[in-house]
Protein backbone atom coordinates (compact mmCIF):
# COMPACT_ATOMS: atom_id res chain seq x y z
CA UNK A 1 0.00 0.00 0.00
CA UNK A 2 1.21 3.49 -0.38
CA UNK A 3 -0.47 6.58 0.03
CA UNK A 4 -0.04 10.15 -2.11
CA UNK A 5 -1.66 13.37 -2.33
CA UNK A 6 -1.99 16.06 -4.97
CA UNK A 7 -2.94 19.59 -4.56
CA UNK A 8 -4.24 22.13 -7.42
CA UNK A 9 -4.25 25.60 -5.72
CA UNK A 10 -4.62 28.89 -7.55
CA UNK A 11 -0.55 28.90 -6.89
CA UNK A 12 0.54 26.03 -7.99
CA UNK A 13 0.71 22.00 -7.66
CA UNK A 14 2.10 20.10 -5.24
CA UNK A 15 2.13 16.79 -4.72
CA UNK A 16 3.46 14.12 -1.45
CA UNK A 17 4.50 10.44 -1.86
CA UNK A 18 5.39 8.14 0.66
CA UNK A 19 8.41 5.62 -0.68
CA UNK A 20 7.25 2.14 1.23
CA UNK A 21 6.38 -0.94 -0.66
CA UNK A 22 4.76 -4.34 0.66
CA UNK A 23 4.90 -7.79 -0.61
CA UNK A 24 4.60 -9.02 2.97
CA UNK A 25 5.53 -8.51 6.40
CA UNK A 26 9.14 -9.71 5.55
CA UNK A 27 9.44 -8.15 2.45
CA UNK A 28 9.35 -4.73 2.99
CA UNK A 29 11.37 -1.90 0.56
CA UNK A 30 11.90 1.94 -0.42
CA UNK A 31 10.86 2.90 -4.10
CA UNK A 32 10.72 6.22 -5.15
CA UNK A 33 7.23 6.99 -6.38
CA UNK A 34 7.14 10.12 -7.85
CA UNK A 35 8.68 10.80 -11.00
CA UNK A 36 9.15 14.36 -12.98
CA UNK A 37 8.80 15.87 -16.90
CA UNK A 38 10.80 19.31 -17.08
CA UNK A 39 11.29 21.32 -19.31
CA UNK A 40 12.91 24.41 -18.41
CA UNK A 41 10.52 27.41 -19.24
CA UNK A 42 8.37 25.33 -21.68
CA UNK A 43 6.69 22.51 -18.90
CA UNK A 44 6.77 21.19 -16.02
CA UNK A 45 5.28 17.54 -14.61
CA UNK A 46 5.14 15.41 -11.84
CA UNK A 47 3.27 11.66 -11.40
CA UNK A 48 3.47 9.84 -8.44
CA UNK A 49 1.87 6.64 -8.87
CA UNK A 50 0.16 3.59 -6.55
CA UNK A 51 0.27 0.15 -6.94
CA UNK A 52 2.23 -2.55 -8.53
CA UNK A 53 4.75 -1.65 -8.64
CA UNK A 54 6.23 -3.51 -11.99
CA UNK A 55 2.90 -1.81 -13.23
CA UNK A 56 3.75 1.55 -12.43
CA UNK A 57 7.14 1.23 -13.62
CA UNK A 58 6.21 0.15 -16.74
CA UNK A 59 3.99 2.95 -17.29
CA UNK A 60 6.50 5.47 -16.60
CA UNK A 61 8.97 4.02 -18.78
CA UNK A 62 6.17 3.76 -21.85
CA UNK A 63 5.32 7.75 -21.03
CA UNK A 64 8.78 8.46 -21.56
CA UNK A 65 9.52 6.78 -24.84
CA UNK A 66 5.89 7.67 -26.58
CA UNK A 67 2.53 5.76 -26.51
CA UNK A 68 0.09 6.17 -30.00
CA UNK A 69 -3.02 7.95 -29.84
CA UNK A 70 -4.99 8.44 -32.77
CA UNK A 71 -2.13 7.13 -34.38
CA UNK A 72 0.25 10.28 -33.53
CA UNK A 73 2.96 8.68 -31.25
CA UNK A 74 4.03 11.23 -28.53
CA UNK A 75 5.67 11.21 -24.88
CA UNK A 76 5.40 14.08 -21.70
CA UNK A 77 7.73 15.89 -23.31
CA UNK A 78 6.18 16.43 -26.64
CA UNK A 79 2.21 16.78 -26.24
CA UNK A 80 0.39 20.02 -26.58
CA UNK A 81 -1.16 20.45 -23.23
CA UNK A 82 -1.87 18.51 -19.76
CA UNK A 83 -5.50 16.84 -20.80
CA UNK A 84 -3.71 15.06 -23.96
CA UNK A 85 -0.93 14.47 -20.89
CA UNK A 86 -3.12 12.57 -19.11
CA UNK A 87 -4.53 10.82 -22.34
CA UNK A 88 -0.88 9.74 -22.88
CA UNK A 89 -0.82 8.15 -19.39
CA UNK A 90 -4.31 6.40 -19.97
CA UNK A 91 -3.35 5.18 -22.91
CA UNK A 92 0.15 3.51 -21.51
CA UNK A 93 -1.71 2.48 -18.61
CA UNK A 94 -4.00 0.28 -21.02
CA UNK A 95 -1.02 -1.24 -23.25
CA UNK A 96 0.71 -2.17 -19.86
CA UNK A 97 -2.48 -4.04 -18.90
CA UNK A 98 -3.45 -5.32 -22.38
CA UNK A 99 0.73 -6.55 -22.23
CA UNK A 100 0.52 -7.87 -18.80
CA UNK A 101 -3.35 -8.30 -17.57
CA UNK A 102 -3.78 -11.96 -18.74
CA UNK A 103 -0.71 -13.01 -16.77
CA UNK A 104 -1.20 -11.36 -13.61
CA UNK A 105 -5.23 -12.79 -13.81
CA UNK A 106 -3.46 -16.25 -14.72
CA UNK A 107 -1.25 -15.94 -11.10
CA UNK A 108 -4.50 -14.60 -9.36
CA UNK A 109 -3.12 -10.99 -9.09
CA UNK A 110 -4.84 -7.75 -9.79
CA UNK A 111 -4.23 -5.04 -12.55
CA UNK A 112 -3.16 -2.18 -9.32
CA UNK A 113 -2.65 1.06 -10.75
CA UNK A 114 -3.41 4.35 -10.01
CA UNK A 115 -1.71 7.64 -10.71
CA UNK A 116 -1.69 11.26 -9.87
CA UNK A 117 -0.16 13.95 -12.73
CA UNK A 118 0.21 17.63 -12.22
CA UNK A 119 1.81 20.32 -13.75
CA UNK A 120 1.44 23.00 -16.27
CA UNK A 121 2.70 23.54 -20.23
CA UNK A 122 3.21 26.86 -21.25
CA UNK A 123 0.47 29.50 -20.54
CA UNK A 124 -2.01 26.97 -19.92
CA UNK A 125 -3.09 26.72 -16.15
CA UNK A 126 -1.71 24.26 -14.14
CA UNK A 127 -4.16 21.21 -13.98
CA UNK A 128 -3.62 17.71 -11.59
CA UNK A 129 -5.45 14.69 -12.62
CA UNK A 130 -6.16 11.21 -11.57
CA UNK A 131 -5.80 7.88 -13.77
CA UNK A 132 -7.64 4.74 -13.08
CA UNK A 133 -6.29 1.54 -13.76
CA UNK A 134 -8.66 1.47 -16.62
CA UNK A 135 -6.96 4.07 -18.36
CA UNK A 136 -10.19 6.67 -17.77
CA UNK A 137 -9.48 9.59 -15.32
CA UNK A 138 -10.67 12.74 -13.57
CA UNK A 139 -9.43 16.20 -12.83
CA UNK A 140 -8.89 18.35 -9.97
CA UNK A 141 -11.31 21.73 -9.82
CA UNK A 142 -12.13 24.21 -7.62
CA UNK A 143 -14.97 22.57 -5.56
CA UNK A 144 -12.35 19.40 -5.41
CA UNK A 145 -8.82 20.90 -5.17
CA UNK A 146 -7.22 17.82 -3.81
CA UNK A 147 -6.55 14.55 -5.39
CA UNK A 148 -5.48 11.11 -3.31
CA UNK A 149 -4.54 7.43 -4.25
CA UNK A 150 -3.22 4.50 -2.60
CA UNK A 151 -4.41 4.49 1.71
CA UNK A 152 -6.07 7.79 1.28
CA UNK A 153 -8.83 7.98 4.28
CA UNK A 154 -6.76 9.11 7.30
CA UNK A 155 -5.25 12.18 5.41
CA UNK A 156 -8.35 13.14 3.95
CA UNK A 157 -10.54 14.71 7.10
CA UNK A 158 -7.55 17.55 7.15
CA UNK A 159 -8.30 18.42 3.84
CA UNK A 160 -11.50 18.70 3.29
CA UNK A 161 -11.69 20.84 6.67
CA UNK A 162 -8.80 23.20 5.65
CA UNK A 163 -8.25 23.38 2.08
CA UNK A 164 -9.05 25.88 -1.00
CA UNK A 165 -7.44 27.00 -4.12
CA UNK A 166 -6.46 30.14 -2.19
CA UNK A 167 -4.35 28.16 0.06
CA UNK A 168 -0.36 29.79 -0.62
CA UNK A 169 1.80 26.85 -1.52
CA UNK A 170 3.58 27.15 1.77
CA UNK A 171 0.59 26.32 3.89
CA UNK A 172 -0.49 23.60 0.97
CA UNK A 173 3.17 21.76 1.81
CA UNK A 174 2.05 22.02 5.72
CA UNK A 175 -1.33 20.62 5.08
CA UNK A 176 -0.14 17.66 2.69
CA UNK A 177 2.58 16.98 5.42
CA UNK A 178 -0.28 16.55 8.03
CA UNK A 179 -2.16 14.80 6.08
CA UNK A 180 0.74 12.58 5.38
CA UNK A 181 1.61 12.08 9.16
CA UNK A 182 -2.05 10.85 9.99
CA UNK A 183 -1.92 8.18 7.43
CA UNK A 184 1.77 7.24 8.41
CA UNK A 185 0.26 7.39 12.01
CA UNK A 186 -2.48 4.94 10.72
CA UNK A 187 -0.91 2.56 8.32
CA UNK A 188 2.24 0.81 8.81
CA UNK A 189 2.26 -0.50 4.91
CA UNK A 190 2.82 3.56 4.27
CA UNK A 191 6.23 4.23 5.85
CA UNK A 192 8.98 7.30 5.23
CA UNK A 193 10.56 8.56 3.37
CA UNK A 194 8.72 10.66 1.72
CA UNK A 195 9.06 12.81 -1.29
CA UNK A 196 7.95 16.67 -1.77
CA UNK A 197 7.42 17.96 -5.64
CA UNK A 198 6.23 21.50 -5.98
CA UNK A 199 5.77 23.45 -9.02
CA UNK A 200 5.04 26.87 -8.61
CA UNK A 201 2.47 28.49 -11.44
CA UNK A 202 3.62 30.00 -14.40
CA UNK A 203 7.53 28.76 -13.35
CA UNK A 204 7.81 25.60 -15.69
CA UNK A 205 10.26 24.11 -14.00
CA UNK A 206 9.98 22.29 -10.56
CA UNK A 207 10.41 24.72 -7.64
CA UNK A 208 11.26 22.11 -5.03
CA UNK A 209 12.01 18.74 -4.85
CA UNK A 210 12.67 17.40 -1.15
CA UNK A 211 13.14 13.64 0.36
CA UNK A 212 11.95 14.14 3.54
CA UNK A 213 12.59 11.44 6.78
CA UNK A 214 12.76 11.13 10.05
CA UNK A 215 15.89 13.23 10.73
CA UNK A 216 13.93 16.75 9.16
CA UNK A 217 13.81 19.10 11.75
CA UNK A 218 10.43 20.53 10.40
CA UNK A 219 8.77 17.15 9.57
CA UNK A 220 9.58 15.94 13.13
CA UNK A 221 8.29 19.39 14.74
CA UNK A 222 5.28 19.52 12.87
CA UNK A 223 4.44 15.90 13.97
CA UNK A 224 4.91 16.66 17.32
CA UNK A 225 3.39 19.91 17.16
CA UNK A 226 -0.14 18.62 15.05
CA UNK A 227 0.04 15.70 18.17
CA UNK A 228 -0.03 18.24 21.23
CA UNK A 229 -2.50 20.89 18.91
CA UNK A 230 -4.93 17.81 18.38
CA UNK A 231 -4.88 16.94 22.15
CA UNK A 232 -5.38 20.44 23.26
CA UNK A 233 -8.01 21.48 21.08
CA UNK A 234 -9.83 17.95 22.30
CA UNK A 235 -8.98 18.69 25.93
CA UNK A 236 -10.53 22.53 24.84
CA UNK A 237 -14.11 20.75 23.94
CA UNK A 238 -17.15 21.16 26.55
CA UNK A 239 -18.46 17.83 27.46
CA UNK A 240 -21.83 17.19 26.32
CA UNK A 241 -25.02 18.43 28.29
CA UNK A 242 -26.94 15.76 28.05
CA UNK A 243 -24.43 13.20 30.12
CA UNK A 244 -26.41 14.27 33.46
Amino acid sequence: MTYCVGLLLDAGVITLSDTRTNAGVDNISTFGKTFVVETSGERAMVLTTAGNLAVTQAVWNLVQEGVAIDGITQNLSQVPNMFRAAQLVGAAVRQVFAADGPTLRAQGLGFDVSILLGGQIGTQPPRLFLIYAAGNFIEATVETPFLQIGEHKYGKPILDRVLSPATPLDDGITLALISMDSTLRSNLTVGLPVDLTVIRRDALAVSLRRRIDETDPYFAFLRQRWSESLREAYRALPRPDWLG
